[in-house]
């Protein structure tokens, strides 16, 4: 069985909105687990100008057969215009964590 995991990652500018993000996806099993990182401080061009934002950094962790669902739900789901959607393959996922997720993202 093919072991690959990744880390999906999207920024939200609300942290309830974060948390329950994260809750929607944990509960359609799009990931096993997500994370909640900040307050950050964004700064990036948006629209010809340079934009500053206090936002707060989600992060997934799932099976990569999941990451396209998975960001089809932030899609749909995101107040953003154009959310920041990043995946990163993992290199190693301990024997451990990767039953955890696969057995949490199985439905």
């Amino acid at each position: 069985m093919p072991r690959r995991f990744v880390q999906l990652q999207t920024t939200i500018d609300d942290r309830d909105r974060a948390e329950e993000l994260i809750r929607e996806v944990v509960e359609r099993r799009l990931a096993a687990c997500g994370q909640i990182v900040g307050p950050i401080e964004s700064i990036y061009r948006w629209k010809g100008s340079i934009e500053t934002a206090t936002e707060w950094l989600c992060l997934f962790k799932t099976r990569a057969a999941l990451a396209g669902a998975l960001e089809e739900f932030i899609l749909e789901w995101h107040p953003y215009e154009v959310p920041e959607i990043v995946v990163l393959e993992t290199v190693r996922v301990s024997d451990d964590y990767g039953k955890w997720i696969r057995n949490e993202t199985s439905g």
